[in-house]
């Protein structure tokens, strides 16, 4: 691993310094924070050069020694110890003695004054060319600063890298695809200062919070502060003085800390120090100004420092300042709440439960949990237990989140109370157990004992979100839109309403339907459950795919993908469910695929979580388009485990899942047979614009009898993507290729990329049955394009259209499966058909292709797929 993290070059930095030491100038000064990377850029760029290089290394105690930087260049003798000028000329003499000399000197600002005396006559000289690094904010010898001043050397002020920079390189150290909340996390932790991503990435490792999972490399918990990192910056805390370090304490149990708390605490010259010393910065956060450490590591650092009685003293301090003032956000009440927790101080229990409804709410799971549990502790009872069940549920540890329930009795509750346990516990039952029948009693429990009008509509919005994952899709939509339309609906029946109509209205044909509702939900401060809300964000972005406003999906998408603690994974696996649903639908596979995969590793739980078979079911579709056939049934294999009553929504997208994995097989037939089952099944519980979508894709893999069926559709599915796959069927077929040519263009500008590609190539082969060479030609050329736009997938018709063969789909489809090794017997027991049949076809289509045999057919027209 310690090679690895020399392994990142900076092109544009390497250049700058090249330029430098090569053009008419006399060399460069790198000036940047310490662990930015200074003396790794500047010897890259040294090991490049064909000429001598002489580097000197600085030091605190060579500072002390007149040419102690220069003293291996020194050639001792009585007279040259007694006079600084003969020593100099003699260290100047040597150091120059080859032509083309370059000197490096690491750590200017620690030159002694004759060392950088002697640099800057050798610079102004021109006898070498000159590379040096300087840490910013240190003070560097006036014999040095006048090189750059006065235009001897560059400066180049070195930055630290960017998120992608580090991503990429703590990617090419570990071997493997991080994740992009924790490269987020890690970024951020680090501030992009190399030397604090090395170490802050080992010491997560062995910590054991950094590991890998699924493939994918993932950080869950803090990141950690191994003991060469803390000695390094120890070493700057130390100089920093005792006044500023208690400031720092004080900081790093509480950041931010507005300005006059901090000042009141530590006084104004700690404060003031610490700023000048670059320790800490003041912002301006709204209206109030706060401060924080310029460097997330120092806070880390300071912690090292801080002991458990002293911990206890300082934050005891803080609470006896912030207790009676008001909490302007939720931020201020889960640090409040932390300190206090943490600090074993006193806290009144319903603001501890408030801090647990706030960061359950921002979908940071763990620290709500452990809110939660505080909360519990502490005798908040059920609204407490109700918390941590959520907590713990949302995290997949399903037998500690039914069991913190359990222990209360039912009968023994009031409506509220009842409520606050019920919904919860019919969720785990229903969601994760897939116990619809316990569920289903306990939905009726409440129903039977609730009154009050608002905690009616929460249990019906529960219960709506119910239906809908039962496949009850009208039923789940009525009752869902009963409870929005209730001017009396609080906020978390709002929240379980829109959930249920979130996944129903898409799949329903009513994507624009749910616009409104998304934008009444959209708002951050309406959130009850955080991970409820995600799952609205998930509607969202589904139903503005289903209507064919895929830029505007894209830009949803993206934008509820942002996140920042490690602990919200679950709700960053379901944003990114979201990326992988858009880049899907418009063709962008690999991208896709890439962000299913982090999402389903994020999701790797105790208890498997249960939005894994969505994400499964469009990773299919990915890798099957990608010709990744394996992959694509091994992940519908593993998507069985979410299986049952309680997912039934999920069956009509499922069975689509396994049409395209035939057709990426080269069973163009067998896939239509799925299209039709999905599009029945679809048809007969409401989801219209699945059914149409299904049809659809029976359409592209060349069925002629759908364009009466989606023609009827057409008038109950909201959007204009039906009304295409309505043209798109009727050109299929009429088998009139202009149609399906000028059908392409319309797929392609609302982003159906694939769609668009299909709809060319099915118009090669009925262009060059009627000689029309040119527009076949054309016709194949824009189905290689837009294919090549998605990522080169693979499809039946971009197959044919690829190198057109005079054989029959049929034909086609029973050749693919001789390559596949199926016997006759075994073609015919797939297909539904006699063994004389499949003879037939393989006798026919041998003769058109004049080969001898099975074999050299299947060769022949696998090789041409």
């Amino acid at each position: 691993m310690d090679g690895g993290w020399q392994l990142l070059g900076r092109p544009s930095e390497h250049q700058a310094i090249l330029s430098a030491l090569t053009d008419e100038g006399g060399g460069v000064v790198l000036v940047g924070p310490p662990g930015v990377g200074k003396t790794t850029a500047a010897r890259a760029v040294t090991d490049s050069l064909h000429a001598p290089v002489h580097w000197a290394a600085c030091t605190e105690s060579s500072r002390a020694i007149p040419l102690g930087a220069f003293a291996p260049w020194v050639r001792l003798s009585p007279r040259i110890s007694r006079d600084p000028i003969a020593a100099l000329v003699s260290a100047r003499e040597a150091m120059v003695a080859e032509a083309d000399t370059v000197i490096g000197v690491d750590d200017a600002h620690q030159l002694d004054q004759l060392s950088a005396t002697l640099l800057h006559q050798i610079t102004i000289e021109h006898s070498a060319r000159i590379v040096a690094t300087a840490r910013i904010g240190e003070t560097v010898p006036d014999a040095v600063t006048t090189l750059w001043k006065d235009g001897y050397l560059t400066r180049i002020e070195l930055e630290p890298l960017t998120k992608d920079q580090c991503t990429e390189l703590v990617e090419m150290v570990l071997g493997g695809t991080l994740e992009g909340l924790s490269a987020d996390v890690i970024w951020e932790s680090s501030g992009g200062n190399p030397l604090f991503l090395r170490n802050m990435v080992e010491g997560a490792l062995e910590a054991g919070t950094l590991s890998e999972i699924n493939d994918v490399w993932q950080l869950r918990g803090p990141t950690a502060v191994p003991s060469g990192l803390a000695a390094l910056i120890d070493d700057r805390l130390d100089r920093a003085g005792e006044a500023v370090i208690d400031a720092l304490k004080l900081l790093a149990l509480y950041e931010p800390l507005d300005l006059d708390t901090i000042v009141e605490l530590a006084g104004e010259q700690a404060v003031d120090a610490a700023e000048v010393q670059g320790l800490i910065r003041i912002t301006r956060d709204g209206e109030t100004v706060n401060a924080r450490f310029s460097h997330p590591v120092y806070g880390d650092v300071i912690r090292l420092r801080i002991g458990t009685m002293a911990g206890r003293t300082l934050r005891s301090r803080i609470v006896a300042v912030l207790r009676d003032r008001p909490i302007a956000s939720a931020a201020d009440r889960i640090r409040l709440a932390r300190l206090c927790v943490d600090g074993d101080q006193d806290i009144d229990v319903k603001l501890l439960i408030s801090a647990a409804k706030d960061a359950v709410a921002l979908t940071n799971l763990p620290l709500g949990e452990r809110l939660a549990r505080a909360a519990q502790d502490r005798g908040g009872g059920v609204a407490a237990a109700e918390l941590l069940s959520r907590a713990l549920l949302w995290q997949g540890r399903i037998a500690e989140s039914d069991g913190v329930l359990a222990a209360y009795d039912p009968d023994d509750l009031d409506e509220l109370q009842l409520v606050q346990w019920g919904v919860p516990r019919m969720s785990g039952l229903f969601w994760s157990l897939g116990d619809v029948t316990q569920s289903t009693r306990l939905l009726h429990l409440m129903r039977d004992r609730v009154d009050h009008p608002a905690l009616r509509l929460v249990v019906d919005a529960a219960g709506a979100a119910m239906a809908v994952h039962e496949n009850r899709i009208d039923d789940g939509i009525e009752a869902a839109e009963k409870v929005l339309n209730d001017p009396e609906s609080p906020s978390q029946a709002i929240d379980f309403a829109a959930f249920a109509a979130g996944l129903a209205m898409p799949v329903a044909g009513r994507g624009f339907d749910f616009e409104p509702i998304a934008a009444r939900c959209r708002p951050e401060q309406k959130a009850t459950d955080g991970m409820i809300k995600v799952m609205i964000r998930y509607g969202d972005v589904l139903a503005l795919t289903t209507v064919g406003d895929l830029d505007q999906a894209h830009r949803r998408a993206t934008e509820y993908a942002e996140f920042f603690s490690s602990g919200q994974f679950v709700g960053w696996a379901i944003a990114k469910i979201m990326v992988g649903l858009v880049a899907t639908y418009r063709g962008a596979f690999r991208e896709g695929a890439m962000a299913i995969e982090q999402a389903l590793a994020a999701l790797n739980a105790e208890s498997s979580l249960p939005w894994r078979l969505p994400a499964r079911l469009i990773l299919v579709r990915a890798y099957a388009a990608l010709g990744e056939v394996d992959k694509a049934q091994q992940v519908i294999e593993d998507a069985e485990e979410h299986s049952g009553p309680h997912l039934r929504l999920h069956e009509p997208q499922r069975i689509l899942s396994r049409a395209w994995i035939a057709a990426s097989a080269g069973s163009p037939r067998h896939a239509v047979e799925l299209c039709y089952e999905s599009a029945d099944m679809a048809s007969s519980s409401g989801q219209l614009a699945v059914c149409a979508e299904a049809l659809h894709h029976a359409a592209r893999f060349g069925d002629r009898g759908v364009a009466g069926r989606l023609d009827e559709i057409r008038r109950f599915v909201q959007g204009p993507v039906v009304d295409l796959y309505a043209q798109h069927a009727a050109a299929v077929a009429d088998a009139e290729p202009a149609a399906l040519c000028a059908v392409s263009e319309p797929f392609e500008r609302i982003g159906l990329t694939l769609s668009a590609a299909d709809a060319a190539a099915q118009a090669v082969p009925l262009y060059d049955r009627a000689g029309r060479r040119r527009e076949c030609a054309e016709s194949s050329a824009r189905a290689a394009r837009l294919a090549a736009r998605c990522d080169g997938a693979t499809t039946p018709a971009l197959r044919a259209a690829a190198r057109p063969l005079p054989v029959t789909a049929r034909e086609r489809e029973i050749t693919a499966l001789v390559a596949q090794g199926l016997s006759n017997r075994e073609i015919a027991e797939r297909l539904t058909v006699s063994i004389r049949t499949v003879e037939g076809h393989i006798y026919r289509a041998c003769i058109k292709l004049d080969v001898a045999d099975r074999d050299a057919l299947a060769r022949i027209v696998w090789d041409n797929a």
